[in-house]
């Protein structure tokens, strides 16, 4: 039987982009982080399901390694008790984890995701979300990106990549949705 509720699918939520803007690197949405903690707190409130994903990073190099701060939650976004923690080694939240067999049992059709980054994980995770048949809202005031040089060295703003991958991500993949539009959805039940 279909669960009555959505799911929040949390990803990344992780010190290691605190760590990457303190060194330089611009991002977006500076609230994004506040949206996050509304959704939990709705979530939360109504009984809702909330899965949050974990980033483990596999080279040496790499700021989300076990080993290094990067790798820990962000305090406002740390799970409670009984929310599992899911931990993935590549950008899809699906690959490598039993994320969709545990949806799946839950009978959960509806998924709300945030986190990041938006052209990465997000964006990864949601067009398999998309793929895979659930009815799925990207949230696009509770997600952030940084900016990028591209493969011909034009600069891309963050913002720019952001609205980007909302748009190739909108209508095919998933509803492209706000944090207050997700939140506002409970008091419509």
């Amino acid at each position: 039987m279909p669960h009555p509720l959505p799911a929040l699918i949390v990803i990344d939520v992780q010190r290691a982009f605190d760590e990457w803007e303190a060194a330089g690197k611009r991002r977006n949405n500076p609230d994004a982080v506040a949206r996050i903690v509304d959704l939990l707190a709705a979530f939360r409130a109504n009984g809702a399901p909330i899965f949050h994903i974990r980033h483990e990073g596999t080279k040496p190099n790499s700021s989300f390694l076990p080993s290094r701060s990067g790798y820990a939650v962000k305090d406002e976004a740390r799970e409670q008790d009984g929310e599992p923690v899911i931990v993935k080694r590549v950008n899809s939240a699906f690959i490598g984890t039993d994320l969709e067999t545990r949806l799946r049992a839950s009978g959960i059709t509806t998924l709300v995701i945030c986190g990041a980054t938006t052209n990465h994980c997000v964006e990864t995770t949601t067009r398999m979300a998309g793929n895979l048949g659930f009815d799925t809202r990207l949230v696009r005031d509770a997600t952030w990106t940084f900016d990028r040089i591209g493969p011909d060295g034009d600069a891309h703003s963050a913002e720019e990549i952001h609205a980007m991958t909302l748009s190739n991500l909108n209508g095919e993949f998933a509803r492209i949705v706000t944090a207050g539009e997700v939140i506002a959805s409970f008091a419509a039940k």
